[in-house]
């Protein structure tokens, strides 16, 4: 148990090390890139990894299938939005007030979906996140319905919004690092692999997998109070189940169960879409093959390939040495 756990750990090392190099890399891009397009481009990449690294924890390491990603984002973009709008409150109590929200409904939630299994689960998160998103269009007096609600800047830097949100990915990431490490990790990994085992050694499944839920709705929940105040208006689109399905996207091709694989996959995927936005609908298809291509030849991901190249790489010979003639 001890030299599996070290290997784990050892794993996650590797992995996390390769996801700072990402974030080093990224955080270099403004160096090069000046257009205020592009830049925004990225910014939006950033968000999609925020999300694909929340979704990742429930789906990659605990197992449990969520198709309410983007439902959690826009709750999450919705409550700074509302509380400046109806109450004139201001940004730094409307985020973390958006994080706290989503956490609370995750977790409430979580207790009544997560004692479901497999399709039920899917399905039933897929129910609320359409129901969200359709009261939250069709509530016109309180919400404004499809016309949106505008949002105050945090900042009117390009280059500003950039650092806010690579530094936010940073922090989630670390976050997920450190509980990986912890019992909790370990929990989560356990009922993943084996949820009726888990079951018997004692672990308090539902308390875990409500845990992964309220916390990975959390993170959807900033990452999209975040970018409401970016684009400065919130909509009912950001629920749209095209964006959960990015999402996924993101997760299955960068790396399902792994720290580095959403973070690739978000920019890969992302950047790949807006390349490809002439091309109207096609991109969509485009991802869903590479999805299944994925799902069931390379199930460990971009990532994952990576990983496994490295390790089949010759190591380099190794001069003997002896005691001479």
């Amino acid at each position: 148990m001890s030299d599996a756990r070290n290997l784990w750990r050892q794993r996650l090392a590797t992995d996390l090390r390769a996801a700072l190099v990402v974030i080093a890399l990224l955080a270099a891009a403004p160096l090069v890139v000046t257009s205020p397009y592009t830049l925004g481009v990225l910014v939006v990449s950033i968000y999609f990894a925020l999300l694909a690294t929340g979704w990742n924890l429930l789906a990659g390491f605990t197992g449990q299938f969520s198709l309410a990603p983007a439902a959690f984002a826009m709750l999450g973009a919705y409550v700074p939005a509302l509380l400046e709008y109806h109450w004139e409150i201001s940004l730094a109590w409307g985020i973390p007030a958006a994080v706290a929200f989503t956490g609370i409904v995750g977790w409430l939630l979580g207790r009544v979906v997560l004692r479901l299994r497999g399709p039920y689960l899917a399905l039933t998160t897929l129910s609320f996140a359409e129901i969200a998103r359709v009261v939250i269009g069709n509530s016109y007096d309180f919400t404004r319905g499809a016309q949106g609600l505008n949002v105050s800047a945090l900042t009117q830097s390009r280059v500003g919004y950039y650092y806010l949100f690579l530094a936010v990915l940073l922090a989630v990431l670390a976050g997920l690092f450190a509980l990986m490490r912890a019992a909790p990790g370990r929990f989560w990994l356990a009922i993943r692999d084996d949820e009726t085992g888990a079951e018997s050694r004692g672990i308090n499944v539902v308390r875990y997998k409500t845990l992964a839920f309220a916390l990975s709705c959390a993170t959807c929940g900033l990452a999209g109070a975040l970018y409401g105040t970016f684009s400065q208006l919130v909509s009912p689109e950001l629920g749209l189940l095209l964006q959960t399905g990015l999402v996924i996207a993101m997760v299955v091709i960068g790396g399902i169960g792994t720290l580095t694989g959403p973070i690739v996959g978000a920019m890969i995927v992302y950047l790949a879409s807006e390349w490809m936005r002439e091309l109207g609908n096609v991109q969509m298809i485009v991802f869903a093959a590479l999805v299944i291509v994925f799902a069931r030849f390379f199930r460990e991901g971009l990532w994952g390939i990576a990983t496994r190249l490295r390790l089949r790489a010759p190591a380099r010979a190794v001069p003997a040495t002896g005691n001479g003639p």
